[in-house]
């Protein structure tokens, strides 16, 4: 079994993969950013990390070998535990664990695993199909050089335009006083007729407003045996994070499962039959993995330490 082919499909999809009693690899969002030296522009991406401290089997690896391999779920922990086993006694022999398209394990002096993450993957399927790329330099001293140079060989002048004082033409003159009067005459003219319209729409929006005040006043509504109040508050479970408590061949039994788990205060539920034509019953669900796994850790503390989450999309 290669374990990370299966953690590398999930890391497309969550930001945490547990190996149980191994470790987490944990990705967070990283901006595209640009390198002023190298001009070198790079997409936004996942970032890469490991977490030894996360242990806690939270389900997600095992169901998804599970469902891949099609063999049962205690199977597939199994199988995860023979393969952590291995991984650990390579480091401790001082090897290099190197997990193709997700990074290089190694002990350090104080026995705690480093990880180097791969930079070949990029796991944030929003940038797909973007790549690496560097701009050439533009410059734009050298234009400006150029330009410099061709204004001390050409210098620009102005000159001012020379009118012969001898010539007369006084009608121009009258023509632009007349012109100028015009336009005052129409700017005037206009700017009265828009306040007319404007005053118009006013009254005639003032007494569509009274027409209609007075049209309400009139109605009037009488009920003689209104029917009273009534507030129902219906709670709907959803979530793709289930806490399970059990999977029952005979469902007269599931229901049994789910009465008695809602008598202890549970949310109890059935979620349907699964592959293996069993009624799975789920002690609450959560849309949120972070809800979840608070949850399993209590019921795992006060009811049921065989407790499991599940992780799956219901119709």
């Amino acid at each position: 079994m290669q374990l990370e082919t299966y953690i590398s499909d999930l890391l497309y999809r969550y930001d945490c993969v547990i190996v149980p009693n191994f470790g987490a690899f944990l990705t967070h969002r990283v901006s595209a950013k640009i390198h002023e030296t190298t001009h070198s522009f790079y997409p936004p991406k996942k970032a890469l990390s490991f977490n030894e401290q996360l242990q806690t089997n939270d389900g997600l690896l095992a169901n998804y070998i599970a469902e891949i391999e099609k063999v049962p779920y205690s199977v597939a922990v199994e199988k995860i535990s023979k393969q952590v086993k291995s991984i650990k006694s390579y480091l401790i022999g001082g090897e290099t664990i190197a997990l193709n398209a997700i990074g290089d394990l190694i002990l350090n002096a104080e026995g705690q695993i480093n990880f180097e993450p791969s930079h070949h993957i990029n796991y944030l399927t929003d940038a797909f199909g973007l790549s690496q790329f560097t701009s050439t330099t533009v410059s734009r001293e050298t234009h400006k050089a150029a330009v410099e140079n061709i204004e001390e060989v050409i210098p620009l002048t102005i000159t001012p335009e020379k009118r012969n004082s001898n010539t007369k033409r006084p009608y121009l003159k009258y023509a632009a006083i007349a012109l100028i009067a015009l336009t005052i005459g129409g700017f005037t003219a206009s700017h009265y007729y828009v306040n007319q319209i404007e005053n118009h729409n006013q009254l005639a929006q003032e007494e569509a407003n009274q027409q209609l005040e007075a049209k309400v006043q009139e109605a009037t509504f009488v009920i003689d045996n209104p029917l009273p109040a009534a507030t129902l508050t219906v709670e709907k479970p959803s979530g793709n994070y289930h806490i399970v408590a059990g999977a029952f061949r005979v469902e007269a039994n599931s229901n049994k499962k789910v009465e008695q788990l809602r008598g202890l205060g549970y949310k109890a539920r059935k979620i349907g039959v699964n592959r293996y034509g069993l009624h799975e019953v789920v002690y609450s669900s959560h849309t949120g993995r972070l809800d979840a796994l608070n949850a399993l850790k209590t019921v795992k503390r006060n009811h049921n330490r065989d407790a499991w989450l599940l992780v799956k999309a219901l119709d």
